[in-house]
This record gives structure tokens, sequence and C-alpha cells, in this order.
């Protein structure tokens, strides 16, 4: 099963352009997926039916995995041997009846103004950790990128002059505008303090010993920030993208420019965001209305 596992992952790199962190994520579903069938002595693609793809589901269902991981492992299934089906290499997909849990898509948590104006406040200006910091929160709450995107965004992504970066998801890429303030956070930091952090490095940000940013790493210093502001919240980096989309689209921009500064494919994953503002309006409504 492994020789079809790779040749669905290069499909979706090489026609459906997907990222890299989608690929390993269907990736690590299908090689889970064929673990369990190898134990059960299922080793041949054209035998694996129906009941064996049911008793994976109640197997992933009592590790206590979430229902949206339930469901993503699903959709991993299905969209492969929906794959194999189209090439031919089976002749009819055991997946077809497999039906993903019902899942109520939940209001993403977000972040105030208020508080996310706390949160951009904390680094100071005295140091390079602090210049860069500073500047790596305000970009990524200027465009919403992506934790992922952030920490691989290189110098020459950066266009200051213009006003905007070039972001790249795998084969892709998306051209964001970046307000002044983030602008001038840039600048600061590409001027005075970037060329001593980053060496020789092409990559926009890098940790105090020179190497690339890491995820991890960025995710301890948003932590820490958070900590400092006094935001009794689990902040996390995407609770910041979250935070991007939901204050532009309370505050009017389209909802196809947001979809499209976020990267989204289906414009059904950024309307989550209006469903945020409509839960907002409705609190307020409760709040403020006589009879409510």
């Amino acid at each position: 099963m492994e020789i079809y596992i790779d040749k669905y992952v290069a499909y979706l790199k090489n026609v459906k352009k997907s990222s890299d962190n989608t690929m390993a994520s269907y990736k690590r579903d299908l090689l889970k997926l064929n673990i369990f069938l190898k134990s059960y002595g299922e080793n041949d693609i054209s035998s694996i039916n129906e009941t064996n793809l049911n008793s994976y589901v109640l197997y992933i269902e009592k590790q206590g995995m979430s229902m949206a991981t339930v469901s993503r492992n699903i959709a991993s299934i299905k969209s492969f041997f929906s794959f194999l089906l189209r090439e031919g290499d089976i002749i009819s997909d055991p997946s077809e009846n497999i039906k993903p849990p019902k899942i109520e898509k939940k209001v993403p948590d977000v972040l105030t103004i208020s508080e996310v104006n706390k949160l951009l406040a904390q680094p100071g200006d005295k140091t390079p950790k602090e210049i860069r910091d500073r500047a790596m929160l305000e970009l990524l709450y200027a465009t919403g990128i992506r934790v992922t995107e952030l920490v691989t965004l290189k110098i020459s992504d950066v266009n200051l002059k213009m006003g905007f970066i070039e972001c790249h998801d795998s084969n892709k890429s998306r051209i964001i505008p970046i307000d002044e303030t983030a602008q001038r956070a840039l600048a600061i930091y590409i001027n005075n303090v970037r060329s001593d952090m980053c060496k020789d490095s092409e990559y926009l940000f890098s940790n105090c010993k020179g190497s690339p940013m890491t995820r991890q790493g960025f995710w301890k210093i948003i932590k820490y920030y958070a900590a400092k502001a006094g935001i009794d919240k689990d902040i996390t980096p995407h609770m910041i993208r979250h935070s991007f989309a939901s204050h532009l689209l309370n505050n009017g921009a389209d909802i196809k420019a947001v979809q499209e500064m976020l990267g989204h494919v289906d414009i059904s994953t950024t309307q989550i965001y209006l469903n945020s503002k409509q839960s907002r309006l409705k609190e307020e409504y409760r709040k403020a209305h006589p009879r409510a």
C-alpha cells in the first residue's frame, strides 16, 4: 500500500498543488491506516473492503481522537481511494459509503482589538530580540498569515516600498498588503538588526543563534508576550490569524478579499468568520435589548 500512498502524495504535490502541511497530514493519516490493515493481514490494496475501513474508523474513535480528527482521517481515506479508482488501480471504492461524523462548525476563538493592542505593545525596542519580536507580531496580525508561512518568509518576499509581502504556500503564492505600523516595525528590524541576527540567511527571521526561526520557537515567543500582557486566553499564532480575519470582516471588508489574503481555496472556510461577527452581535443584542 505504501507505493500507492507515495503515488497519491505525488499527485497532491504536482497536480493539486497542495501545501506541505496538507500533504504531510494526508500521508500521516494513510500510513496509520496501512499499519492497522497490515496488523490484520490486509496487504493487497485490491482486497481492502468497506468492513476493513469501518473497523479502522471504530478503532481511531476508541483511541479518544476528537470528532474533527476522525473526520479528517475519513476525508484522507476517501480522497485516497477515489484517486486510486480514477487511476484504475482498484475497480471499486471501498470508502464510498464511509460517512464522516457530523461536526458543528465552531466559531473560532479570537482576541478583541484591545487584547491585540496589548499583545503587540509588549515587545520593547531596546534589544535586537525585542525589535525582531515586535516585527514578527505586527506582521502576523497585519497579514493573517499562518505561522509556517511567517517563519519561512524570505527577505526577498518583502516589499516595504510598495507595502506588501509575497506569501508562498507550496507552489502557489499570494500578495498581501501590510499596514503602516507593521511596515515601520519591519523597517526598523531590517535596517538595524536583521543583518546581525540572520547573518547570511535568506530568511526574514531567525532565532537568536542565527538559525531559521521554527514554529515552536515562535509559539514560545507569543506565549511569553501573552502572559506578559496579562491576557487570560490560550493565545496561539492561529488565533491571531482568526482575529485578523474577524476584525477585517467586522469592519466591513469584502469577504472575497479576506479569502484571498488568507489563501482559502473555498470561501465557505472564510464564511465561518461571519458567524463570529453574528455571534458577537447576538451577544450585544442579548445584553442591551430590554426584552432579550
